[in-house]
């Protein structure tokens, strides 16, 4: 057949069914919800994905457990800070900055912009009040997010990006400490991050400003 009867028949095909009647693309499934139990399918999640976790009244509460945490790890209170919590009542002993994290960096507390209770994943807007390294760089990571910030799937997040008004430059759905298989197909944590990832839930919306 020669290429001049090849494309007729293409145009011919196009013009009578259309661009997509050959290729119809499947209807996309509904994105799941959870109603009243979203916060409970996003913990489970979380647990899954070898984090732990716990529930606290409100951000100002975010210190004392924090302090709780660190000496229950056997480790120094010595960490970077999301700018939104460096002004929280954070103990005189406790050294901490909001710049970058360092490769030496061993601990580095942050503030969700959102969880995905589909998946148990916390989402982290990147910016000045979220600086990138301190998702990576530290050996432990501890998470704030606001249970009302949590959505029932990745759609919901998008949205919350969109009503924003802005795109970040990044944003990291973090699902868990870091992992891999590689050696031996044992799974080994810490690969490429942090190795314990610690979510402190808040139920109560305050003011991080």
């Amino acid at each position: 057949m020669s290429r001049e009867a090849v494309l007729h028949n293409i145009r011919r095909a196009i013009s009578e069914r259309g661009v997509r009647g050959r290729f119809e693309l499947p209807q996309r499934p509904a994105a799941p919800t959870y109603g009243e139990g979203r916060v409970d399918r996003f913990t489970e999640r979380l647990v899954a994905h070898a984090c732990t976790w716990e529930a606290i009244d409100s951000l100002e509460q975010l210190p004392e457990r924090v302090m709780a945490w660190l000496e229950s790890k056997g480790l120094a209170p010595r960490m970077a800070v999301a700018p939104p919590l460096m002004a929280l009542p954070w103990p005189d002993v406790v050294e901490r900055h909001s710049d970058r994290a360092g490769i030496t960096e061993a601990v580095a507390v942050s503030l969700a912009f959102g969880g995905i209770a589909e998946s148990g994943s916390l989402a982290m807007y990147s910016g000045p009040q979220s600086p990138i390294t301190h998702n990576y760089a530290p050996e432990f990571h501890l998470v704030a997010v606001f249970a009302e910030d949590i959505s029932d799937n990745q759609e919901g997040i998008w949205e919350k990006v969109r009503a924003t008004g802005a795109m970040p430059r990044a944003l990291n759905l973090i699902a868990g400490p870091s992992r891999t298989g590689d050696v031996e197909q044992t799974i080994q944590l810490g690969a490429h991050g942090p190795r314990q990832v610690h979510v402190l839930l808040v139920r109560a919306k305050a003011s991080t400003s």
